[in-house]
C-alpha cells in the first residue's frame, strides 16, 4: 500500500452489539476496494479480521483487528471491534486511536443492549459518530422500523443520510438524499424532499453565515450544504444514518463515500488524550518530532509481543531507536508493519495519523508512548473497565506447571483487564476478568500459543474461624525415649478479641514457673496451630492467647517441647471456646437502568445480601448493597442476565462476619470432603 498524506486518512472504529456484522462490512469494504479476490464468511470462519482460532469456534471477534482500505485517495483504518461486552477492553482501546466511530444496527432486531453501549462510549470520547442500518436484506428488515428506534433511543438529530431501495428480500440498494440520482423511483420523491430539507436545516445550524442564509430564505448551494452536514456531524450535533447489506456488497461505495467526506481526518479530528506530565503541543505534521501511543498489544509465541500503534506527530522510521518515556528505556525499532488481519504488510515508515505494529519491543506495553528522547512526550494510560469475574487456575499435569506462570504472565500483558494474584488465603493463583467467555478464551489461547494446559475452578472462599467465649486449656507434653526426654507444659487462656484485630499472645506467668526464654516458643506453637482450626480446617483469627500457668523441667525441657505444648493447648482449647466460621463480606456498587431495580432488589436478598441505600439518576438507580462473597462470586453472570447486559457494579471487599448457622454446617462438610478429594 503507497503512502498516503496525513489528511487523506481516516481512523474509524466499527461498534455494534455482538452479531451486528461489522466483521462482514469490512470483509465486504476489502472486496471492493479490491484489496482481495473473494470475500470470506464468517460462518466459514475465512475473514481477513477473525482469523485467532478462538474467533472461528466461536463465530465472533474477540479482539481488535485492523483492516486498511484504499478508496480513491483516501486510507481508511477500520479498526473491527468485539461486540461481545466481555471484550469491551478491545473497544474502550480503539476509541482512543481513531476520529469517529460507525455504530451498526441489525436491520431485523434495531437497538441492542451493545448499540446503547457503542453510543454511549462513542460519544463520551467526543467522537463524530454515524450510524449504519446493515443486513437489510435479511427477513423482516424494515430501515423506517430501524431509524424510528435510533430516534426514539438516542433523540431525533439522528436523521437518515440515504434512503433505501426496498426492505429485506426486495431491498436493492441505497439512495444518497444530499446527491440523489435521475432515476430516483417517484414513489421516493415526498420522502426524499423531507429528508433533505432535514439535513439542510442541520447543516444551516451549524454555521451561523448559513444559518442567516436559510432563515432569510435564500437557497444553499450544494457546496454550503454539504460543509455544513459536516461541520455538524463533526461537532455531534448531527448523525447521519446509511443502510447496506454487507452479505451482498450493496450500500458498501456509499459508506466508503460518507466516511470520506463526511469524517474528520487526523489534522481535523479531536486532540489526543495527554498526560498531565506533558508539557508538548502536538501537531499532525509528519516532520515534527515523534509521538507514538501503543494501544494494543498481541502476545505471540514466535514473533514476541506485537504492538500496534498510532502516530500522533512525526514519523516512525524501521531500523531506528524511539524513546519510551514511562519506562526511560530506549527501544529498538525493527520491522514495521502495516497490519490486515492476520497478513501483514512490511513498510519502512509509517507517518503522523497512520496505523502500523512493531514486533519484539522489550519494556513497551499497552499504553505506553514512543518518541524521542529530546522531546518526552506523554499520553494518558487508557483506563480499561474493571472486571469481578474470578477464576482459579491451575495446571492440568506437572508437564504444565512450569509453563504456567509464563503464559498466565503473556496473556495479562495482552489483555490489560485480566489480573493475575495470588490468594495468601488460599494459596490459590486467581485470575480476574469481565466475564465467563473472556477467560474461557485466555485459557484457549494458552493452551494454543504456550502449549499449556490449564484448568479453571471456582476460587475457593477464604473462611475463617474464631471462638466466641472465654476457655482454659491445659496440656503437658512429656515424652521419654532414652537420654534427655521432653517436657513442656503450659496452661493458657484464650479470650476472643472485636473482628480484624488478629491475635494477641500474652503471658501472666509468675515465679517462674515457665522460664521466659521458652515464652516465645509457647507463642510459636498457638501461631502454628491457628493455621487450622477446629471446624473446618480454616485459619484461626481474632483470638488473644495468654500463658498463665504451666511447669518445666530441669533437664528436658525445651524450646520445641513448649512449642508442642502451646501448640496443643491451643487445640484442645478451640472446642471448648464456642467456636464460629467467618466469611468475607463484599461490597457492592450496581448501577442499573430503573426498570431492573426491583429484580436486582430481589435477587440480593435470595444472596443474603442487605441493601445500604439507593441513590436515583437520570433513568438509572445506584444501589448500595453488601453480600457474602461466596454469594457474589458469579455476579457478573447474574447481573448480565437480570438485565439484559445493561447492569454495572463494583465490588470489593469489607469486612469478615459469622456464618448463620444454617450455612455453617453445609461450609464444614464442603471443606472436609474437598479435603479428601485433595489427598486422593
Amino acid at each position: 500500500m503507497p503512502a498516503v498524506d496525513t489528511q487523506n486518512l481516516r481512523n474509524v472504529a466499527l461498534l455494534s452489539h455482538s452479531g451486528a456484522g461489522k466483521t462482514s462490512l469490512s470483509e465486504a469494504a476489502l472486496f471492493h476496494v479490491k484489496a482481495t479476490t473473494r470475500m470470506g464468511r464468517v460462518e466459514d470462519g475465512n475473514t481477513v479480521s477473525d482469523y485467532e482460532p478462538e474467533e472461528i469456534k466461536r463465530g465472533g471477534s474477540v479482539q481488535t483487528a485492523l483492516i486498511a482500505c484504499e478508496w480513491g485517495d483516501k486510507k481508511i483504518n477500520f479498526l473491527d471491534t468485539p461486540g461481545y461486552e466481555d471484550f469491551f477492553a478491545e473497544v474502550t482501546a480503539a476509541l482512543r486511536v481513531v476520529e469517529g466511530a460507525a455504530i451498526l444496527v441489525a436491520a431485523q432486531s434495531g437497538v441492542d443492549v451493545g448499540t446503547e453501549r457503542a453510543w454511549f462510549t462513542s460519544k463520551a470520547a467526543g467522537l463524530p459518530r454515524m450510524f449504519v442500518v446493515n443486513k437489510m436484506d435479511r427477513e423482516n428488515a424494515s430501515f423506517s422500523k430501524c431509524v424510528a428506534d435510533i430516534q426514539g433511543t438516542f433523540g431525533n438529530n439522528c436523521i437518515p443520510l440515504q434512503l433505501v431501495d426496498g426492505d429485506a428480500q426486495d431491498f436493492k440498494g441505497v439512495i444518497d438524499v444530499l446527491n440523489p440520482p435521475a432515476d430516483t423511483p417517484s414513489s421516493l420523491a415526498s420522502e426524499l424532499e423531507a429528508l433533505r430539507d432535514r439535513l439542510i436545516e442541520a447543516a444551516a445550524e451549524s454555521d451561523e453565515v448559513l444559518a442567516d442564509k436559510y432563515l432569510e430564505g435564500e437557497e444553499l448551494t450544494q457546496e454550503e450544504i454539504e460543509n455544513g452536514v459536516r461541520a455538524a456531524i463533526w461537532d455531534g450535533s448531527l448523525v447521519p444514518i446509511l443502510a447496506c447489506s454487507a452479505t451482498n456488497s450493496l450500500g458498501i461505495s456509499e459508506f466508503l463515500d460518507a466516511i470520506q467526506s463526511y469524517f474528520p481526518s487526523p489534522g481535523d479530528g479531536a486532540r489526543p488524550v495527554m498526560s498531565e506530565k506533558n508539557t508538548a503541543e502536538l501537531d499532525s505534521n509528519p516532520g515534527g518530532s515523534l509521538a507514538a501511543f501503543v494501544f494494543k498489544t498481541t502476545a505471540d509465541p514466535f514473533v514476541g509481543k506485537l504492538s500496534l500503534f498510532r502516530v500522533y506527530q512525526g514519523t516512525i522510521k524501521s531500523n531506528s531507536e524511539v524513546w519510551n518515556p514511562a519506562r526511560e528505556q530506549a527501544e529498538r525499532i525493527g520491522q514495521l508493519y502495516l497490519p490486515r488481519g492476520k497478513s501483514q504488510d512490511n513498510v519502512t515508515e509509517v507517518i503522523a495519523g497512520d496505523i502500523g505494529a512493531i514486533g519484539k519491543l522489550s519494556e513497551t506495553v499497552t499504553g505506553d508512548t514512543l518518541c524521542s528522547k529530546e522531546t518526552e512526550v506523554y499520553f494518558e494510560r487508557i483506563k480499561f473497565p474493571s472486571g469481578y469475574y474470578s477464576v482459579a487456575v491451575s495446571p492440568a499435569t506437572k508437564a504444565d506447571l512450569d509453563k504456567m506462570s509464563t503464559s498466565l504472565s503473556r496473556i495479562v500483558e495482552e489483555d490489560p483487564t485480566l489480573r493475575l494474584t495470588r490468594d495468601a488465603n488460599t494459596n490459590q493463583t486467581v485470575i480476574t476478568g469481565l466475564g465467563e467467555a473472556q477467560i474461557d478464551v485466555a485459557m484457549d489461547k494458552i493452551r494454543r500459543k504456550f502449549g499449556a494446559d490449564l484448568k479453571v475452578r471456582l476460587p475457593k472462599v477464604a473462611y475463617k474461624e474464631t471462638i466466641t467465649q472465654i476457655t482454659q486449656s491445659e496440656y503437658r507434653h512429656k515424652k521419654q525415649s532414652g537420654g534427655h526426654g521432653q517436657y513442656g507444659h503450659v496452661k493458657l487462656r484464650l479470650e476472643p478479641m472485636d473482628r480484624t484485630l488478629g491475635f494477641e499472645f500474652k503471658s501472666e506467668v509468675v515465679g517462674g514457673k515457665v522460664p521466659k526464654e521458652y515464652i516465645p516458643s509457647v507463642e510459636k506453637g498457638v501461631v502454628k496451630a491457628m493455621e487450622e482450626g477446629v471446624l473446618a480446617g480454616f485459619p484461626v483469627v481474632d483470638v488473644k492467647a495468654v500463658i498463665y500457668d504451666g511447669s518445666f523441667h530441669d533437664v528436658d525441657s525445651s524450646g520445641m517441647s513448649f512449642e508442642i505444648a502451646g501448640n496443643q493447648a491451643l487445640r484442645k482449647g478451640m472446642p471448648d471456646a464456642s467456636p464460629v466460621l467467618l466469611e468475607p463480606i463484599m461490597k457492592l456498587t450496581i448501577t442499573v437502568p430503573d426498570a431492573y431495580t426491583g429484580e436486582v432488589m430481589s435477587d440480593l436478598n435470595g444472596k443474603r445480601g442487605r441493601i445500604l441505600g439507593m441513590n436515583p439518576h437520570d433513568n438509572t438507580t445506584t444501589i448500595e448493597a453488601e453480600a457474602p462473597l461466596a454469594e457474589t462470586q458469579r455476579y457478573a453472570q447474574d447481573l448480565r442476565s437480570l438485565t439484559q447486559g445493561r447492569g454495572e457494579y463494583e465490588l470489593q471487599f469489607d469486612r469478615y462476619e459469622q456464618v448463620p448457622a444454617n450455612i455453617e454446617q453445609r461450609v464444614i462438610e464442603d471443606a472436609k470432603r474437598a479435603r479428601e478429594e485433595e489427598k486422593e
